[in-house]
Formats: structure tokens, sequence, C-alpha cells
């Protein structure tokens, strides 16, 4: 298991989350991909974004629901700056995760984050462990509260 699937778990140990990765088969890449492999709708999926703050080049974490897309204006709102996509490379070095298995936990940063309210509808979601196809389920509110994320309308 690599060092930042370990980190996962050793973040959701930390945090009271009592979870258990699964190593997937095949690549849970994808939103799309990852519900196939979950045997789950592609909205049970939670996405892991990483954007940067255009003035402060400080590191946002989004949790969205899997057919969704990030709001921009609603989350620069919310951030307070305008926000565009973080350097792949950026965000490996500042969170120890390659994008494709971007956790909500375990982060290397303490990292602002806000959660797609539409994901608290679901008795269980699915999100990435660290790497491109490990996976975990949680409840969703269990999961929020665990990555200190702030529920908020950021899907358009």
């Amino acid at each position: 298991m690599s060092k930042s699937v370990e980190r996962v778990r050793r973040a959701a140990h930390a945090a009271g989350l009592d979870i258990e990765i699964r190593q997937m088969a095949d690549s849970t890449h994808t939103a799309e991909d990852a519900a196939i492999q979950c045997g789950v709708t592609v909205a049970q999926i939670v996405k892991s974004l990483i954007f940067q703050g255009a003035d402060t080049d400080e590191l946002y974490l989004f949790l969205v629901s899997g057919p969704r897309k990030l709001d921009l204006d609603k989350a620069s709102r919310l951030t307070g700056e305008k926000l565009h996509r973080a350097d792949p490379k950026h965000v490996r070095k500042q969170t120890g995760f390659a994008i494709g298995g971007v956790s909500p936990l375990g982060h290397l940063i303490d990292i602002k984050a806000y959660a797609d309210e539409s994901l608290m509808q679901f008795d269980v979601v699915w999100a990435a462990a660290g790497g491109t196809n490990f996976v975990f389920p949680s409840e969703p509110m269990v999961l929020v509260e665990a990555a200190k994320a702030q529920i908020a309308d950021i899907t358009g």
C-alpha cells in the first residue's frame, strides 16, 4: 500500500472515522470509473477538486458529487478570491496526492475545504483514498466533518 493511502488511513483514524479502504481491480480515476467499480451511481462518488486562489496562491479543496460541476463564481465568493485549477505538480507537492487520487483526508497541508450540499442526500458516498484505484465508503456527514469541510451550494 502506498504512503499516500496509509496517510489517508491515519488521518481518518485521527478524525475518529473508521474506514475500510478498498483497492479496486480497475482505475477509479474518473467519477464514472469509480461508480462502476463501487457499484453505485455517479452521484455517490465524491470528486476531490483542488483549486488555487488567484491572489493568495492558497489551495482549496472542493468535495463535489460525481456528475456535478464546481461553479467557480460560487466557490470564489466562498473563498473571497478568484480561483483557477491548480497545477497538478503543485497539487502533488502541497497535498501529497496525484490528481485522480486526491482524498478528502490526509493532506500534507491544512487546506480549507467545502462540500457540495447535494452529497448529503445519500446514505453512503465513496471517496478517493490516495491512489487511482483506492476508495472508501462513508456516510456523507461523517466524511464532511472528518475533512473539516463547510457544506455549501458550490455547484452549478
